[in-house]
């Protein structure tokens, strides 16, 4: 569950960067990033926890589903606020500097 919602916000940030010139200048590109990233994390780890369990991996509790479902929400949440962090950081429209010299 958690790399299944990984990669939909990985896609979802994908193509919002590549069809809107505006995402690129706010660097979206970061945040793909970080989903992708977090993507191939959960597979390599989906991939190995299937070597060591086997098909039992395919048969999860529901327990385990909702926990991975909030973990998948927990780190598209994160990803989402260090994102904003970056962007208010390197400004890239120059909006923090213009309202700090307004003052």
């Amino acid at each position: 569950m958690t790399l299944l919602i990984t990669i939909i916000a990985a896609v979802i940030s994908t193509v919002v960067w590549y069809t809107n010139a505006n995402a690129r200048e706010l660097k979206v590109g970061v945040l793909l990033y970080m989903f992708w990233g977090a993507s191939l994390m959960w597979l390599v780890d989906a991939v190995v926890e299937y070597i060591e369990v086997g098909a039992e991996y395919f048969t999860p509790a529901a327990e385990d589903m909702l926990n991975d479902a909030f973990l998948g929400i927990s780190v598209v949440a994160l990803a989402l606020v260090v994102w904003v962090l970056y962007v208010l950081v390197k400004d890239p429209k120059h909006t923090v500097r213009e309202s700090i010299r307004k003052k």
